[in-house]
C-alpha cells in the first residue's frame, strides 16, 4: 500500500492531464437518476451555472413551491482551484443531499490558471448573494443556508463568508469546512507539523499544493492577503457558526484546526473534528466508507443543533412580544 501511495503522490501539477483525470468521475452511470436541476446566476456579465440537487422529489416540488422554503446548503467544490467541476461532484452533492435532507447548490466558479484569484472567489461570492437575496429559483430563508466547501472548496467557503462579513450585502449564519486549504506555504518554511509529516505519500502532497497556490495566484503578493488565504486574516469577529472536519493523514489537517481555534479565540462558535485514518479528498468515497458515514454524523448534528438553537431563539422572542 505505501507503495501504491508513493506512485500515486509523485510528480507536480500538470493542468490538462490533471483535469482529464479528475473528468473520469463523469463515467457514472448513476448520474442519469439523480434529483437535479439547472440554473445560472450572474457575476458582472459573466454567467455562473448552478446545479440545484434534492434529497427526494417532495423536496423538489417543495423547494420551487412559491411561499416555501426548504433548508440549502451551497457548496464549492475542491480540486486545488484548477480542477473538478459539478460534473465531477454530481454524486457527491447528490448523496449530500439525501444524507442531509437538504437541496445542494452546486456552484461552477471558474478555474485558474485561466482565472486567477480573485476571480474564482467572486463567481462564488456573487452565486452565494444571490441566494440569500431569493435570487434563485428556490424560495430561501436565509437562517437555513449554510455555506460547504471541501479543500479549495473550504478556502472559498471561508473566504465568502469573510467578504460578506466585510462587505455587510448578507450575513452567513454557518459554514462547514472539509479539509480547507487555509493556508499560503506548504515548503519546508510551512508552521504546520503536518505538512511535514504528510506533505508527501499521501496523494495531496506539499509540492502539488505550491503549484496550485501559484497557478491561483494572480502575484506573490496573494499571498499575503486573506481572501486567497484565509488562515492570515487577523480579526476573526463575527463570523458564522463553523464546523471543520480534518483528515488524520492531510498536509492541510493543522492549517483547518489552527483556523478553528483562532475563530473560536475570536468569540465565535466552533466545532472540530478530525478523521482518523483518513486521507484527503475522502469525503468524495462512496457513502458506505466509514470515514464518509462519521463526517455526515458531524454535519447533521452541527446542523439540528443550529436549528434547534434557531427556534429556540424564535420562541423567547414571542414570549417577549
Amino acid at each position: 500500500m505505501k507503495t501504491i501511495l508513493h506512485a500515486l503522490s509523485a510528480g507536480n501539477i500538470e493542468v490538462e492531464n490533471s483535469r482529464r483525470l479528475a473528468d473520469l468521475k463523469q463515467l457514472d452511470a448513476t448520474r442519469i437518476f439523480l434529483k437535479k436541476m439547472d440554473t445560472k446566476v450572474y457575476n458582472g456579465e459573466h454567467v455562473v451555472p448552478i446545479r440545484l440537487y434534492f434529497p427526494t422529489e417532495n423536496a423538489m416540488s417543495a423547494g420551487i413551491e412559491e411561499g416555501s422554503t426548504f433548508p440549502v446548503l451551497l457548496f464549492f467544490h475542491g480540486g486545488g482551484w484548477v480542477t473538478e467541476s459539478v460534473e465531477n461532484y454530481d454524486r457527491v452533492c447528490s448523496r449530500m443531499a439525501q444524507a442531509t435532507a437538504h437541496i445542494v447548490v452546486s456552484v461552477e466558479y471558474r478555474l485558474a490558471p485561466e482565472h486567477r484569484f480573485p476571480v474564482p472567489l467572486e463567481d462564488c461570492y456573487a452565486a452565494t448573494r444571490a441566494l440569500y437575496t431569493n435570487q434563485l429559483i428556490i424560495n430561501t430563508d436565509p437562517e437555513e443556508i449554510t455555506i460547504v466547501g471541501d479543500s479549495a472548496g473550504g478556502n472559498l467557503a471561508a473566504a465568502v463568508c469573510l467578504l460578506a462579513r466585510d462587505r455587510g450585502e448578507f450575513m452567513p449564519r454557518r459554514q462547514i469546512l472539509i479539509y480547507p486549504a487555509l493556508g499560503n506555504c506548504y515548503t519546508e518554511k510551512s508552521p504546520f507539523r503536518s505538512v511535514q509529516e504528510n506533505g508527501s505519500d499521501y496523494l495531496l502532497t506539499a509540492v502539488k499544493m505550491e503549484d496550485y497556490l501559484n497557478l491561483y495566484q494572480s502575484s506573490p503578493s496573494d499571498r499575503n492577503n486573506s481572501y486567497f488565504a484565509p488562515i492570515v486574516e487577523e480579526n476573526l469577529k463575527n463570523l458564522p457558526e463553523t464546523l471543520i472536519l480534518t483528515a488524520e493523514y492531510d498536509p492541510l489537517r493543522d492549517e483547518g484546526e489552527a483556523y478553528g481555534k483562532k475563530l473560536r479565540e475570536a468569540g465565535n462558535q466552533v466545532e472540530i473534528h478530525r478523521i482518523s485514518g483518513a486521507f484527503h479528498g475522502f469525503f468524495a468515497l462512496g457513502f458506505k466508507f466509514l470515514h464518509v458515514q462519521e463526517s455526515f454524523g458531524y454535519i447533521n448534528q452541527f446542523l439540528n443543533a443550529s436549528y434547534e438553537k434557531i427556534l429556540h431563539l424564535s420562541i423567547n422572542d414571542e414570549k417577549i412580544k
